[in-house]
């Protein structure tokens, strides 16, 4: 009987864990997408701890660092994205952006050709990007 209550208690322990890990992750999206994102941060975080490869929790978590214009936080937060989802059109795009923002453009170009070969929802912002190296190429012939 001890190990049937045992097994209902860890049943119920992970049943309620699962539950806060959605809603926190839901709720951190709802406050980014209010603009309140101090308060989603804390929130994407705490998820993470229960959730440590929930990568759209890194990706979110990037995208306040941008916004905060913390690069080195974004990047990581990018990486992490990356290292969990290689296919992960938005993070690509914005390590590209990064990257084009120091002009690393032979970087640039590399993920940019990794970007190709990844995109289906987001396959129009190559033709930005392309354009983006072009412009730099200009610049640095002139």
């Amino acid at each position: 009987m001890k190990y049937f209550v045992l097994i209902i208690c860890f049943f119920l322990f992970n049943t309620i864990a699962k539950t806060n890990e959605n809603n926190f992750f839901n709720e951190a999206k709802d406050l980014f997408d209010k603009k309140k994102y101090e308060e989603s941060k804390f929130l994407f975080q705490r998820n993470i701890v229960y959730n440590p490869k929930d990568s759209a929790s890194y990706l979110y978590l990037a995208k306040i660092f941008k916004i905060e214009e913390d690069q080195r936080q974004e990047e990581k937060n990018i990486n992490t994205t990356l290292l969990l989802d290689p296919k992960n059109e938005e993070a690509m795009y914005l390590l590209i952006d990064i990257e084009l923002e120091r002009s690393n453009f032979s970087k640039a170009d590399e993920l940019s050709k990794d970007f190709k070969k990844i995109c289906v929802e987001m396959c129009k912002k190559i033709d930005l990007i392309e354009n983006r190296l072009k412009d730099f190429e200009k610049k640095d012939e002139s």
